[in-house]
């Protein structure tokens, strides 16, 4: 085992070759529906609330499918580095089987029944009258979604960051263009506002797709995929993949079912403030997806690194990504709010609306920079083959702290919707104090690989008389 430090030349080398790449892939593929609020903005706030309440629902969408996507991530990246592709090719298939299955079941529900989906989360018609038409089209998007993460997700761990990046620009440019002639009926077609959005999404998301697959068959000699193999799941791999993914797959759907019920709350609000709660989710979903993007960078180098043996470098590029990325965050939050007149009048808020964007924004500067730091650690802990601990902790927090704290705020008490605000991120400090101990403990390294689990025991010994010594 190397117990050689990582030092921070070496580190930021590591961020600028693949996790700077995987990051900004991670923003432009996640930022459609963020594109489609703001250029709704022109059609007014309740066309701004209507595509904000729908971009929830594909919220508790991609949390419904991302605990797989996320598991295979930690598969994929061990089994790079232990240069396994028979069980990435497994790992592939499954996970890809299991996505399209959640995809499929919320777009024909999305397509089928929009008004039904859209009332659970407001109470009021006019919103739900235009977000209907909007959430149907995008309904047909879903699956195409699963099948550009996963193979995004396959590309990164096998060091490929630039074929996503590609893609997800192609795809943005699309959706940008459409975007630009439908909503507002540009060079004769008709003006479709929020429907047209819609399209735009959709379209943009079959480009997305179409880009990955030419750059998957162009390069097939880092990883061959065979048809055989997607569905070679027999002699206990079923069970070795859904015992390691299983917590994630717990951890992203009760955090999803917790944020809906939050969302719940916020849809109960004023037309202003859930307007303006939409503009917040994108300049919040802007900063987030950027380093959710960095989490999977994270992910992909401690998880090649625990997967080969080398158990301390993961160990060491995990503590220095918890430090990075929060700080980062708490650049850019402090930059958004010092811009948050610009960035608000993106979307055609009113005065009221105004007012509350630059509070949450101000709120978040502190909720967004432990929420960045948790969310990175979280990361790492499944890289290296823990799900649990992470899992039972923001499970835990979230429902015995945030939902309760803001329903009873927003349902029951009635306050004013910056008090209501300023409870949904309340779990993060507690899960914070957790998290900084678990990290430092290093026991959420539990590899999957054999090379990995015979350098565990140095490992162990390392890291006991590194803490005697310091």
């Amino acid at each position: 085992m190397n117990n050689e430090k990582i030092s921070w030349g070496n580190f930021f080398r590591t961020v600028f070759t693949i996790a700077l790449p995987i990051a900004l892939q991670n923003f432009l593929s996640t930022t459609a529906s963020m594109v489609d609020t703001i250029m709704i903005g022109s059609q007014g706030e309740l066309s701004v609330a209507a595509v904000g309440i729908c971009a929830q629902i594909s919220s508790l969408f991609f949390s419904c499918y991302f605990g797989f996507a996320s598991g295979g991530l930690l598969f994929f990246s061990q089994y790079w580095g232990a240069r396994n592709e028979k069980g990435i090719n497994r790992v592939f298939g499954l996970a890809l089987t299991c996505m399209l299955v959640v995809s499929l079941l919320f777009g024909g529900a999305a397509v089928i029944n929009p008004e039904f989906i859209l009332g659970i989360y407001t109470d009021k018609e006019k919103i739900i009258a235009i977000g209907a038409p909007y959430i149907r089209i995008v309904g047909f998007a879903y699956p195409l979604q699963v099948l550009a993460m996963i193979i995004s997700f396959l590309m990164r761990s096998t060091e490929r960051v630039k074929p996503p990046l590609v893609s997800s620009i192609l795809a943005l440019i699309t959706n940008f263009i459409l975007n630009w002639i439908l909503i507002y009926g540009r060079f004769g077609m008709p003006k479709m506002g929020a429907a047209g959005a819609a399209v735009g999404t959709l379209v943009s998301g079959m480009v997305n797709v179409l880009a990955l697959f030419f750059f998957l068959l162009k390069d097939q000699k880092t990883v061959a995929l065979r048809v055989k193999e997607l569905f070679s799941w027999r002699d206990g791999f079923f069970q070795e993949y859904m015992g390691k993914c299983f917590p994630i797959i717990c951890n992203e759907l009760f955090y999803g079912i917790g944020q809906m019920l939050i969302n719940i709350v916020i849809g109960h609000q004023s037309e202003s403030a859930i307007a303006a709660m939409a503009a917040f989710r994108v300049l919040e979903g802007f900063v987030f997806a950027f380093f959710a993007g960095l989490a999977d960078a994270s992910s992909v180098v401690v998880g090649k690194e625990v997967g080969s043996g080398r158990l301390m470098n993961g160990f060491q590029y995990m503590k220095k990504f918890a430090l990075l990325c929060p700080a980062i965050t708490f650049c850019i939050c402090l930059t958004g709010l010092l811009l948050n007149k610009p960035l608000l009048s993106l979307f055609g808020l009113g005065a009221e609306a105004m007012f509350y964007g630059k509070y949450m924004l101000l709120i978040y500067l502190a909720a967004g920079t432990v929420r960045t730091c948790n969310y990175i650690m979280n990361s790492c802990y499944r890289a290296g083959g823990e799900a649990v601990f992470g899992t039972l902790l923001e499970i835990i927090c979230l429902f015995a702290v945030s939902v309760p704290a803001t329903w009873a705020a927003g349902m029951i008490w009635h306050l004013p919707f910056l008090a209501v605000f300023s409870f949904l991120y309340t779990d993060e400090l507690i899960r914070l104090a957790f998290e900084l101990w678990y990290t430092r403990s290093g026991k959420w390294i539990k590899p999957v690989t054999d090379l990995g689990r015979a350098a565990l025991p140095e490992f162990r010994a390392a890291l006991a008389q590194g803490r005697q010594t310091s």
